[in-house]
């Protein structure tokens, strides 16, 4: 074994990128050929899949534990910068709402790592430009579109965080932030505001749990149409309702976990959890 030149290492993976991106045209093309296409068998899991499915992902994370990292690190990055800027602009009361929003895009930001979770299984050589072979999905013009709509459910969400603010301790921007934390936590309104918006954010989070805890990792796997896709989701959940909602609460904890210490744990939880995903998707869709 050999040390790469630098340069030499980074210009094979610029050019592997290179061709990845090349082929996201031809496949967003395909989108519509394949709506209504058959729709899969789906498999009820228990509890058992779930721990065995978070064991590989484990495993997985493992394996690729440089890269991953390297890949996932952007996620608490960009949640960081987005902070900054909510209290540069006076914007204080949807800090929460957008660092609790990015479990809605969540899933989107995964398909990367089931990508590498795929090529491992298969015994193909991965690394973090592997991740971009997205693109060449058999369904990436779907993905791209189920992209596309947990974006558009993100930005409803902080649209609904600001009316509840507005209804509740708003309309005008705290002074602070202690003068924030303290209207929250000691008053009426507070309480309020924090409790209509767990219960909105829960129907948020639920929907985008149903429509997508399968749907990426399907898109990526075979050829399927948007429809095709989301129904199969939904129809996982349904199958096994009991174990995908103690998955989905196993996905809640772990992202709250990560956010702690500024949101850097995501670097580890996001890899863990998105590997642990595409092994749930195997054990569902035989």
């Amino acid at each position: 074994m050999t040390i790469r030149n630098p340069v030499e290492w980074g210009w094979d993976h610029l050019k592997q990128t290179n061709r990845a991106l090349g082929a996201a045209g031809r496949n967003a093309r395909r989108a519509g050929e394949h709506l209504h296409s058959p729709a899969p068998a789906i498999r009820q899991i228990g509890t058992a899949d779930l721990w065995d499915s978070l064991a590989r992902g484990l495993e997985d994370f493992g394996a690729f534990r440089t890269d991953v990292i390297f890949l996932c690190v952007a996620y608490p990055i960009i949640g960081l910068v987005l902070a900054r800027v909510v209290f540069g602009d006076g914007m204080l009361p949807l800090l929460f709402p957008l660092v609790s929003g990015f479990a809605l895009i969540g899933p989107l930001a995964a398909v990367g790592l089931y990508e590498m979770s795929r090529r491992r299984e298969q015994g193909l050589p991965a690394s973090w430009a592997d991740a971009f072979g997205v693109v060449q999905a058999p369904s990436f013009g779907a993905i791209f579109m189920l992209g596309l709509v947990l974006v558009a459910i993100f930005l409803l969400w902080l649209v609904a965080a600001e009316m509840i603010y507005g209804l509740t301790l708003g309309p005008e921007a705290p002074a602070s932030l202690g003068d924030f934390v303290s209207d929250v936590f000691t008053t009426g309104a507070g309480w309020a505001m924090i409790g209509i918006g767990i219960g909105i954010g829960f129907l948020f989070a639920a929907l985008v749990f149903g429509i997508s805890v399968i749907s990426f990792p399907l898109l990526l796997d075979r050829e399927a149409g948007l429809d095709t896709a989301v129904w199969a989701s939904l129809r996982a959940v349904a199958a096994s309702p009991g174990p995908m909602a103690l998955w989905g609460l196993i996905i809640a904890c772990g992202l709250v976990l990560g956010s702690i210490p500024f949101l850097l744990g995501l670097a580890v939880v996001l890899p863990i959890l998105g590997h642990a995903s595409w092994h749930l998707y195997r054990r569902v869709v035989p």
